[in-house]
């Protein structure tokens, strides 16, 4: 399976449910790499997409321990190992897990690619995921060139699962 997120210097995700920063070219990447394949997700990263609503064409399953919610067009799973249920003959390279931080430390152990939009800047945020530079399990195999945004820098990173 794969993550796939957008970070800043700090490994920050998110402020008050929010994504940090909207840069349209990880928006294109986030669609290239996802669009025809599964996508992983807890219930408020769903409900911070456009109008609350599943991403089209993928499969979404969204991850929720509330027994009442539903949604058309997403498979509501409540486990962890109910979503590797769902996903046990989809191919890995073909499963994508989209946040938010809960989602992707619960989902990490299982992942062995990760895609990262390395933001370089520190934002004033309250979400973060594990640092994977810091993590002797993983190591960056694949870092593009760097971008600009405005008067943002990033690049796009990829990271492997040593062990």
């Amino acid at each position: 399976m794969n993550i796939i997120a957008a970070v800043d210097r700090n490994w920050a995700i998110g402020k008050n449910g929010r994504l940090l920063v909207s840069i349209p070219a990880d928006k294109q990447m986030f669609r290239e790499e996802t669009v025809g394949k599964v996508v992983i997700m807890g219930r408020k990263t769903l409900e911070s997409l456009p109008g609350g609503q599943p991403l089209h064409k993928r499969t979404n399953l969204v991850l929720s321990r509330n027994p009442r919610f539903s949604l058309k067009g997403a498979v509501v799973c409540r486990s962890v190992e109910e979503v590797l249920e769902k996903v046990r003959d989809v191919p890995p390279e073909d499963v994508f897990v989209m946040g938010g931080a809960d989602i992707y430390r619960e989902f990490l152990p299982y992942c062995d690619t990760a895609h990262i939009t390395y933001i370089d800047y520190s934002y004033h945020a309250d979400t973060y995921m594990r640092n994977l530079d810091r993590d002797p399990e993983w190591r960056m195999d694949l870092e593009s060139d760097e971008f600009t945004y405005f008067n943002l820098c990033y690049t796009f990173r990829r990271y492997v699962r040593i062990s």
